[in-house]
């Protein structure tokens, strides 16, 4: 969904950083994308919050993990000398950390991905963060969210103002996102 919206953004003439993970997809021949590849949600909060003190808007449209291992090997651990507990420590959370710095005029979109009480979540998740706009996904609907060329979101803003999209591509679902997008800059 992240590379839809860069796409989409490109084609509308906004210069874009794309700050992503591991993963197979190229990015667009747009040369407008400025691709920053990351591996740890350390390096995606560093460049997030780099990038963003020069962006007018910031889309978080993936997220890490929320936990991370306390300790980290720096060989195989081998069954017989292995614990059968790992501590875990909160990894920084990005989107909060932007939502704190978010100067005026500046948009923040994030996304949600919830399982119950969707909407009741991501309304949380506007105030908590700070965002202008909330990308809602279910894993209740059915080619929704990953492992499919379509989405199915819910949009809303911090007005508490939702707007439910059908099951589209995620082609056509970066242009609503965007549309969107444009709109509340306007009002800025």
């Amino acid at each position: 969904m992240g590379f839809a919206i860069a796409e989409e953004l490109a084609n509308q003439g906004a210069e874009v950083t794309l700050i992503c993970g591991p993963n197979a997809l190229t990015a667009t021949k747009n040369a407008t994308i400025k691709r920053i590849d990351i591996t740890s949600a350390e390096e995606l909060y560093i460049e997030s919050t780099k990038a963003f003190k020069k962006s007018d808007i910031a889309i978080l449209a993936a997220a890490v993990a929320d936990f991370k291992p306390a300790n980290v090997a720096n060989q195989k651990i081998k069954k017989s000398t292995a614990t059968k507990h790992i501590e875990l420590v909160p990894t920084k959370d990005t989107l909060a950390e932007l939502g704190k710095l978010k100067k005026s005029g500046q948009l923040l979109i994030g996304f949600a991905l919830e399982t119950n009480n969707e909407v009741e979540h991501a309304k949380i998740k506007i105030k908590k963060k700070n965002l202008d706009l909330i990308v809602l996904n279910s894993l209740n609907d059915k080619g929704a969210g990953f492992k499919t060329d379509t989405n199915k979101i819910t949009l809303i803003d911090k007005h508490n103002k939702s707007t439910k999209f059908e099951l589209k591509s995620k082609q056509e679902t970066a242009k609503d996102i965007v549309e969107a997008i444009i709109k509340l800059k306007s009002k800025k």
